[in-house]
């Protein structure tokens, strides 16, 4: 079985809406682009890091619509491997599939994600917060490289709405952060639901002055 891998851009608030340009989202969002001036060299070599061992794509339709007017011309690292590899689309309309190696997900998206899964090595999701939140509602994610940028936005929309399960989560890597203060945070997922305890137990240390 392979793995379901989140590659998601967050500001401090979590707003995950439209980092990448002003045209990214058309829903009125007075911020589109707001990753672009915190981008430096260590950040975007973790990103490309990050996608190694991808073999599929996973993306909402309006991610897919952006990305199939852009990459088809790209002969960098990132068009040759979204170029090369498949693309799973999910939509309730009729996306345009005209980018080769694109294929439309059925209605029934948990049963499709475990499908696709059992194909690939790594299905990476990329933008696309709607399916993302989706995924973490069901749980259908294996790994969440999160990006944490230096801005405090105060509206959009959040990587965690409302609705999220609790869901346990582990670190798989120490944190990296950039020159420009972008933390990169990789997590696996855990079994089970997160516990409760209490910090004045004695064994917690709090307070401990001997």
């Amino acid at each position: 079985m392979g793995l379901i891998h989140i590659a998601m851009f967050s500001t401090l608030d979590l707003v995950g809406q439209a980092p990448g340009g002003p045209d990214e989202d058309p829903e009125g969002f007075p911020f589109g682009g707001w990753q672009a001036p915190l981008i430096d060299g260590a950040t975007g070599a973790q990103i490309q890091a990050a996608y190694e061992g991808t073999d599929a794509l996973l993306l909402g339709r309006r991610t897919y619509d952006i990305f199939a007017s852009y990459w088809p011309q790209q002969d960098d690292y990132f068009g040759r491997l979204f170029n090369r590899i498949p693309k799973y689309v999910a939509s309730r309309g009729k996306p345009d599939l005209s980018w080769a190696g694109s294929e439309q997900l059925g209605p029934d998206l948990p049963g499709a994600v475990r499908e696709i899964r059992e194909r690939h090595e790594q299905v990476t999701v990329v933008g696309s917060l709607n399916l993302v939140q989706t995924l973490l509602h069901e749980k259908l994610f294996d790994r969440l490289d999160l990006w944490l940028h230096p801005v405090v936005l105060g509206v959009g929309k959040k990587v965690f709405e409302d609705g999220a399960v609790p869901t346990n989560v582990t670190l798989l890597e120490p944190p990296e952060a950039s020159p420009k203060g972008t933390v990169h945070l990789r997590y696996g997922r855990a079994e089970g639901t997160p516990v409760t305890g209490d910090m004045s137990a004695p064994d917690r240390g709090l307070g401990d002055e001997s």
